[in-house]
């Protein structure tokens, strides 16, 4: 069988499809990708004539894949189906015209499932993970167990997005996750939902082993160029003991600069030591808010501001830049909570300030919780996929809503030079412009590249990367 994956543009590797494909392509199957933003997927599709179309969806791209499909359907007969973050928590999708089969949950072995089933002409009805229309009805399965052993899994299929997109092939920073699963149980995010969704079937919280983390990072320098590695996952150094042995293998193996995410209240100045040791140039942490209520009782963040300063002292102490997370725009706040958010990360003295508008995604206990006490504006169909563009929470006023959104994309460069906090203050209340928007885009192009990826590029790398990042307004 043969499926093309569709994706609409190319911010971070979408290791989810690739990693979908390669145990595709381990099972005999071909497969082929299309990134809007270099070819017209319809041309293509009309050209592969593939027999499945494949979108992985996230809340608020939805109706433009929706779209998509339509219009390739127009032109090739194929199976369209969807996976992703949206058809797992947001199921009914699938009653939409032109979608013949969702994926819930993990991917891997079910596709594999859904595609053996079509080459050989079985029956895909009763296929675990799969929402599957036939016959005129929706046949509704229930979830397979969680992969326990994550080292079964192939890598991800690098080459089918190096081929579909090739500026991210010659990229010298490359993304890997070494596990999957948080244990934590905050309200914004789908981590709790997806533990829920999978109660009794296999562990939360999954970890490959050194040995695979280290192969597959060889096997990527060896193929592609690679002077820096960025480690995605939530909880990178939550598990001392793997992230001891990790550092011996990763310093005397691969011995590259990295980044990685940490969690306030996990850091230490040992692990600080050893991340320094190992080549750790550069983390980020959640922020989120400097309000203790919302970040209490509305996030569900037990993290304290004392924490979080003094993970900034021990990083800044040696010698690892490091960036926030924050959310502007939460419910029940509103600009004056969002001004305390500005004067921490003040405090915080990050090197970069990463700023976002809280958007309501479905089955987060946050997103109902807004959704219930009509504190959103419309339903969640009506999400953009824009966590920096606006914001569909409702405020006290259409001013506070402006200025809320104005302060996203001033609030970075506000707390790299805080001089400038009486003026923003006057700034914010003006219409929504462009100028905001190529401040927020230029000073988060600047501080990323030169402080918390700082990768040497020739001017052409440079120049190519700089028109793609200034293209993206979804992220």
């Amino acid at each position: 069988m043969h499926v093309l994956f569709v994706i609409k543009e190319i911010d971070n590797e979408p290791h989810g499809i690739l990693r979908v494909s390669a145990a595709l392509k381990q099972a005999g199957h071909k497969t082929d990708m299309v990134v809007e933003t270099e070819q017209d997927p319809v041309d293509v599709a009309r050209r592969l004539n593939p027999d499945v179309v494949a979108f992985s969806v996230y809340t608020g791209t939805q109706r433009h894949y929706l779209n998509v499909n339509r219009r390739i359907r127009e032109e090739v007969d194929v199976l369209s189906i969807m996976g992703g973050p949206h058809p797992t928590f947001f199921p009914e999708i699938i009653e939409e015209e032109g979608v013949d089969g969702i994926c819930i949950g993990e991917g891997e072995y079910a596709s594999v499932d859904l595609l053996n089933a079509l080459e050989n002409g079985e029956p895909v009805e009763n296929i675990p993970n799969w929402w599957i229309k036939s016959n005129g009805r929706i046949h509704r399965n229930g979830l397979r167990p969680l992969v326990t052993d994550l080292d079964v899994l192939p890598f991800p299929d690098r080459e089918l997005l190096y081929r579909a997109h090739p500026l991210s092939g010659t990229r010298k920073l490359k993304p890997f996750i070494t596990g999957r699963g948080c244990p934590y149980n905050c309200s914004f995010c789908f981590n709790e939902a997806y533990s829920d969704l999978y109660k009794g079937k296999g562990r939360r919280t999954r970890r490959r082993s050194v040995d695979n983390v280290i192969q597959e990072l060889k096997e990527v320098a060896e193929k592609y160029p690679l002077d820096f590695v960025l480690f995605l996952d939530d909880t990178f150094i939550i598990n001392k003991k793997w992230l001891q042995e990790l550092a011996v293998r990763y310093k005397e193996e691969i011995g590259l600069p990295f980044w990685c995410q940490v969690r306030p209240n996990l850091v230490t100045e040992e692990k600080v030591a050893l991340f320094k040791d190992m080549g750790c140039v550069s983390v980020s942490f959640g922020l989120e808010t400097a309000n203790d209520r919302l970040r209490y009782e509305i996030l569900n963040r037990r993290i304290t501001k004392e924490q979080i300063l003094k993970a900034s002292r021990l990083l800044r102490q040696y010698g690892i830049k490091y960036s926030t997370n924050n959310m502007l725009g939460l419910p029940t706040g509103g600009l004056e909570t969002d001004l305390e958010t500005l004067d921490l990360n003040i405090d915080c003295r990050a090197d970069y300030v990463n700023v976002f508008l809280y958007q309501p995604y479905p089955k987060t206990k946050l997103g109902e919780m807004a959704l219930r006490q009509g504190l959103m504006e419309g339903t969640f169909d009506d999400l953009s996929g824009s966590v920096t563009d606006d914001t569909v929470i409702k405020f006290s006023s259409e001013m506070e809503k402006r200025q809320i959104e104005n302060l996203q994309k001033l609030l970075s460069v506000t707390a790299e030079f805080p001089f400038l906090k009486p003026l923003v203050l006057r700034l914010v209340k003006v219409r929504p412009n462009r100028l905001f928007w190529l401040i927020y885009k230029g000073w988060k192009g600047y501080a990323i590249s030169r402080r918390i990826y700082p990768v040497k590029m020739t001017m052409g790398e440079w120049f190519s990367a700089l028109l793609q990042f200034m293209q993206i307004k979804t992220q």
